[in-house]
C-alpha cells in the first residue's frame, strides 16, 4: 500500500534560508570582501536556529527555529503595542494577559508580584474580594487534601484539593499527557483522562488517575457503541485508577454529542478508545446505559462494585433543574448516592465547540455550584456527598470564591495547559498547535520536553496551593473548605457592596425534606420553588401541572 510523504514543514523555511544565505555568502567572499557581514548575519541566525531545535525549554523555539523569537520579541515592547499584537485590540480572549502571567509565572517558579498595585478596576461592577483578618492563622502546610468515597465506598481516595480536570488523549497530544500525568505523580494530585479513556501515555508514569466514562463508553464499549462490564471492570481496578467518573454533560457544549472524523483515529487512539483505525469516533448526545433517575443510580452501584468498591460519581454542567431535583429524589428513594459531583460551569471550554453553545447554552459555574450545594443541603444529604467544579479556575482566588459557594476540591484544564505551554493560539482543532499541546503530529508535539513541562506542572499546582494557603491564614482561616459565602464581597455598582452571603443565601438543613412552602423571606432561588415539587426519580422529564 503507498503511504503519502509529508510535506516539508513550511515553518522551517525562514531556517533554512539562514542555512542557504550562509553557504552563498560564504561561497561570495572571494568576489565582495563585505559579503563577511552578510555571512557573519546569516552564520549567526543558523547557529541560533540550530539551538532552537535542540534547547528544551521552549517548545515554540524547537517548532518555529530562528523566527520563534519575534514572539518574544514582542513581549518587550511597550505595554500598549504587546496588547495589540499578541493579544488583539479587544478584551474577547479567552484569558487575560494577567492570568496567563500568573500561570507562566507559578509554572516556572518565578516571582509572580507586580508593581504599583492592581491593574483591575476595584469598582466595577462583579469586583470581588476576600476579607482579611487582624488575627491571621500560620498553616504546616499547603498540602491541603480531602478523602472522598461515601458509605458505600470501601477503597476511599485522599485527594489533592486542586487536580487536572478532564482532557482526552487525542484532543491533548501524548507529549502532553505524559507531562501532566508526570507532573501530577510528583505533585501527589489527580489527573482526570477525559472521556477518551486511559491510553499508553497515561500509564507511563503512574500519576493518579480520574477514568472519567462519557456517552461513548471508550475503554469500556462493545462493537455497537453500548456499555461492555467486563472492559469497564479490567480499567476500573487498575490500582492507578483512583476514581470513576460519569460525564453526564459537559460544561463547554452540554446537551451536545461528539465526533472524531476517522482520519484523526491513529492505532493509539483506537486501542485506548476500543474503536477501529480510522472510523468515526461518536459520543452521542445521551447515555444509552440508563434514560432514567433511578437507572443512574443503579449504574452507579454497578460501577462502584465492580471497581471493588472505588469512588464513582459524574459530572454535569446543570441545564433544566428539575433533571438534577430528580437525580437527588432517585439518590433518596434508592438510598444510593454517587460519591462525588463534579459541577462543570458553562464557561468552560473545549478545542472545538459550537459558537453557539459556548456562548449561550448551560448554567455558569456559580449557579450550578451553588445549586447543586444547596440541594444536598436541603436533603441532608451535603456531608455523605463530595462536590468538585471546573469552570475557567486558574488561581488560588478562584479556588477561594469556589469553596465559598460549596465546593470541596477544584479542577483546572487550561490553567494546566498554559502551564505546559499553551499561548492560546486557538488553532486546538486543526492539529497545528505551535506548542505541541493540541496535536497528533509527531515533529510538532516533540518540540513538547516532558521532563520539563511537567516540572512546570508540579511548579504551577505548588505555587497555587502555597497562593491559597496566605489567602486563608490572611482570612484568619485553618483550610480552603472552612471559607464561606460571608468571607467573600462583591461590588454591585459604584456606590454598593454586597456579601456572598446575601446574594446567594444558604439552603437550611433538611428543608427539601419537609415539604413546607420555602419561607421568602430566605431569599432562596425561586428555582427551588418552582421546581423541586414538578421532579421525579423515574423519569428526567418534569411532572405536568
Amino acid at each position: 500500500m503507498a503511504t503519502s510523504r509529508k510535506p516539508f514543514p513550511i515553518r522551517y523555511i525562514p531556517f533554512g534560508l539562514c542555512i542557504i544565505g550562509a553557504i552563498v555568502s560564504f561561497g561570495a567572499l572571494e568576489l565582495h570582501h563585505q559579503v563577511i557581514y552578510v555571512l557573519i548575519l546569516f552564520s549567526a541566525l543558523t547557529l541560533i536556529g540550530f539551538y532552537d531545535l535542540f534547547q528544551t525549554k521552549t517548545a515554540i523555539l524547537r517548532n518555529y527555529p530562528v523566527i520563534g523569537h519575534l514572539r518574544f520579541l514582542l513581549e518587550y515592547i511597550r505595554p500598549e503595542i504587546r496588547q495589540y499584537f499578541i493579544e488583539g485590540d479587544n478584551d474577547e480572549t479567552p484569558f487575560s494577559k494577567e492570568q496567563r502571567t500568573l500561570v507562566y509565572s507559578r509554572a516556572k517558579a518565578v516571582p509572580d508580584q507586580i508593581p504599583f498595585g492592581t491593574s483591575l478596576d476595584v469598582m466595577a461592577p462583579g469586583y470581588q474580594w476576600i476579607n482579611s483578618s487582624l488575627a491571621p492563622t500560620r498553616l504546616p502546610s499547603h498540602d491541603f487534601r480531602i478523602e472522598i468515597g461515601g458509605k458505600d465506598c470501601t477503597k476511599k481516595y485522599s485527594a489533592s484539593i486542586f487536580n487536572i480536570s478532564a482532557m482526552s488523549f487525542g484532543s491533548l497530544s501524548a507529549n502532553a499527557v505524559m507531562a501532566l500525568n508526570l507532573g501530577a505523580k510528583k505533585g501527589g494530585f489527580a489527573h482526570d483522562t477525559g472521556e477518551g479513556s486511559i491510553s499508553i501515555y497515561h500509564r507511563v508514569h503512574g500519576g493518579d488517575l480520574i477514568w472519567e466514562i462519557g456517552s461513548g463508553y471508550f475503554g469500556c464499549r462493545n462493537s455497537d457503541g453500548s456499555f461492555n462490564k467486563e472492559k469497564y471492570a479490567e480499567n476500573a481496578l487498575d490500582p492507578q485508577v483512583k476514581m470513576v467518573e460519569i460525564k453526564l454533560s459537559q460544561g463547554a457544549k452540554p446537551g451536545h454529542g461528539g465526533i472524531l472524523p476517522g482520519s484523526k483515529v491513529t492505532v493509539e487512539i483506537a486501542e485506548a478508545r476500543g474503536v477501529n483505525v480510522g472510523e468515526a469516533c461518536i459520543s452521542p448526545a445521551s447515555h444509552s446505559a440508563f434514560s432514567t433517575p433511578l437507572e443512574l443510580m443503579y449504574f452507579i452501584k454497578d460501577l462502584r462494585d465492580l471497581s471493588g468498591g472505588k469512588p464513582v460519581g459524574f459530572k454535569l454542567c446543570i441545564g433544566h433543574p428539575w433533571e438534577w431535583f430528580g437525580i437527588v429524589k432517585a439518590m433518596l428513594e434508592t438510598n444510593i448516592y454517587p460519591d462525588f459531583i463534579v459541577v462543570d460551569g458553562s464557561e468552560g471550554g473545549t478545542g472545538a465547540s459550537p459558537v453557539e453553545f459556548t456562548n449561550h447554552v448551560g448554567t455558569p459555574l456559580q449557579e450550578g455550584l451553588r445549586l447543586v450545594h444547596n440541594t444536598l443541603v436541603g436533603v441532608n444529604l451535603r456531608d455523605h456527598i463530595k462536590i468538585g467544579c471546573a469552570g475557567k479556575i486558574i488561581s488560588a482566588f478562584d479556588m477561594a470564591v469556589a469553596f465559598a459557594l460549596g465546593t470541596d476540591w477544584c479542577n483546572s484544564a487550561r490553567g494546566f495547559m498554559f502551564s505546559i505551554g499553551c499561548i492560546q493560539a486557538q488553532v486546538c482543532n486543526t492539529g497545528f498547535c505551535p506548542t505541541g499541546v493540541t496535536t497528533q503530529d509527531p515533529l510538532r508535539q516533540k518540540a513538547l520536553v516532558v521532563p520539563n513541562k511537567a516540572e512546570r506542572v508540579y511548579n504551577f499546582h505548588r505555587e497555587t496551593l502555597k497562593t491559597l494557603k496566605e489567602l486563608v491564614e490572611a482570612a484568619g482561616l485553618h483550610h480552603p473548605g472552612e471559607i464561606e459565602t460571608p468571607h467573600i464581597i462583591r461590588r454591585i455598582n459604584k456606590n454598593e457592596v454586597r456579601l456572598l452571603s446575601y446574594l446567594l443565601p444558604e439552603m437550611p438543613a433538611g428543608l427539601l425534606l419537609k415539604g413546607e412552602h420555602i419561607d421568602p423571606s430566605l431569599n432562596l432561588p425561586r428555582v427551588f420553588e418552582l421546581y423541586w415539587n414538578k421532579a421525579q426519580a423515574k423519569s428526567f422529564a418534569a411532572l405536568k401541572d
